[in-house]
């Protein structure tokens, strides 16, 4: 398996990248040509998801196995494994990715999102635990695998014929050549953390879900696009969920105090911008404003490439753009377009929301997905006035949110046209509008209602999964543990009662 992978990294190495470039802008004008002849218009909205998962040994409790090590460290899946239960893999060897299949935005189509999402985890729940194995739907792991440091898991790598392989990376060709592709850094850099590393591995660190809404009108998805950008401060406020690393990975010297009170409550945002960016090429970051859906075409095509790859066609209807459709996967901005399709007549073009992190529940996950479909559905139907307010703040919202999760300053314009600041107010002229669009689309008020709620909740207690795990580390270091044991006894408590609720429950039920 090294051999062969170090014989496509290699191929892909040698990939002529000018040559792959032309083909990229060949591909764009065929893309805007389909968008003027209305290939990409569809008669509805239509929703999916991707939800990332790290797999951990399960605790002891379960009478089916044998526990293979300590419950709650990070483990490696078997990659049969994941074929077997429908998965696929992401960059690490202990992630696990799930995608639903695409649905139209009604009251239907979400209960079969969340439907799809349970009925998986449930069947895949056998042949994980016969493992001794779970999977965790969370922000960011702070277990290392066992008999391991952070550092080594992230950093270990082996050399093959001259090709560099990071030995606990998924084999993507993709991955693997972009530490071989020149001087990159990949480095980590968060408040109190610091991680030298030459492949993407750190980056593995995090794990998301990515709520997609397909637009009906290809022509309307700059303006709905803007619209995301606008809600992305405020509902990343309302979902963070990775304020602290593992243990080992906090320099020398850095004090718990110091940990808790100057950590981010997204940090999942410093992992990926980080360990992602280089000073030559800033892939990973909040994007600008769209005035035509014919320019998020051109921002793709003509973004920096990091590594041309080999490109291989079939018979989709995408495939006749398929140098575009391979460097789109490296076209990392926190929103993102989608242009893609199996036959001409399911060509879409879509919005990818990707600054949520992996959330407690399913129910938590897809009220994101409803209220992210619903707010673009909304807020353009009523022609919100908030897409007048200024891009600067809309980016300034989001790294608030980052930072401070519900506590963020935030500046919104209401439906009225006022400037507001007060984050209660914000959330709820937010969520009142994800309700709208979803009634339009069909649901009862009783029916918005239920998928609303788990965020509702959040915001009325005033509590955030971030702010529940340090409030945890807290009540623990109180109690006498060293900091270490405060943040995996935490761990070991955040995996126990998602256990308890991922099925059916809420994160607000975990505060009760």
């Amino acid at each position: 398996m090294s051999d062969d992978l170090a014989s496509a990294v290699a191929s892909a190495l040698a990939v002529d990248r000018d040559a792959f470039q032309a083909r990229v802008l060949e591909d764009a004008t065929v893309i805007k040509d389909a968008l003027d002849d209305g290939v990409f218009d569809n008669p509805e909205g239509v929703i999916g998801l991707e939800i990332e998962f790290y797999a951990v040994v399960a605790g002891e409790d379960e009478p089916s196995y044998q526990p293979t090590g300590t419950p709650g460290a990070l483990a490696r899946v078997p990659r049969r494994l994941l074929e077997y239960v429908g998965f696929e893999k992401e960059l690490g060897l202990h992630n696990a990715e799930m995608s639903t299949s695409p649905q139209p935005l009604n009251a239907y189509g979400l209960r079969a999102q969340e439907s799809e999402v349970a009925a998986r985890l449930s069947a895949a729940r056998g042949p994980i635990r016969a493992e001794g194995l779970q999977l965790v739907s969370d922000g960011l792991w702070t277990i290392p695998p066992d008999g391991e440091t952070t550092a080594a898991y992230l950093t270990d790598s082996v050399e093959d014929d001259g090709v560099q392989l990071a030995a606990n990376m998924s084999d993507s060709a993709r991955y693997h050549a972009m530490a071989n592709a020149g001087d990159a850094d990949f480095g980590l850099d968060a408040p109190h953390v610091s991680l030298d590393a030459t492949t993407a591995m750190p980056e593995s660190l995090i794990t998301s879900i990515q709520p997609h809404y397909q637009v009906p009108h290809a022509v309307d998805l700059a303006e709905s696009f803007n619209y995301a950008l606008r809600v992305a401060g405020p509902l990343l406020a309302v979902g963070v969920n990775s304020p602290l690393f593992p243990p080992d990975l906090y320099d020398d010297g850095a004090t718990a105090t110091a940990i808790l009170e100057d950590g981010w409550a997204e940090n999942r945002i410093a992992v990926f911008e980080s360990v992602l960016n280089t000073p030559d090429a800033e892939k990973v970051r909040f994007p600008r404003d769209l005035e035509t859906t014919a320019e998020a075409v051109d921002r793709i095509a003509e973004d920096d490439t990091l590594v041309p790859l080999p490109v291989s066609t079939g018979d989709r209807f995408d495939d006749e753009f398929a140098h575009f459709r391979m460097k789109h996967g490296t076209y990392w901005r926190w929103v993102r377009p989608v242009f893609e399709g199996a036959t001409r007549s399911s060509a879409n073009a879509r919005i990818e929301f990707r600054p949520l992190p992996a959330q407690p529940t399913i129910r938590d996950t897809v009220a994101f997905q409803a209220v992210f479909a619903g707010l673009l559905a909304g807020l353009r139907r009523q022609e919100h006035p908030v897409l007048a307010m200024d891009w600067t703040a809309a980016e300034d919202n989001f790294y608030a949110a980052v930072r401070d999760g519900l506590d963020a300053d935030l500046e919104w314009i209401d439906r009225d046209g006022g400037h507001i600041t007060d984050t209660a107010a914000i959330l709820e002229d937010v969520l009142d509008h994800a309700r709208a669009g979803l009634e339009a689309h069909g649901l009862s008020e009783t029916g918005a209602h239920r998928f609303i709620e788990p965020l509702r909740e959040r915001v009325a207690v005033g509590q955030t999964p971030a702010a529940w795990k340090r409030e945890a580390v807290r009540n623990r270091l109180d109690d006498g543990a060293s900091f270490s044991e405060a943040v995996h006894g935490m761990q070991r408590e955040y995996i126990d009662r998602q256990e308890e609720t991922l099925l059916s429950g809420r994160f607000t039920d975990w505060l009760q």
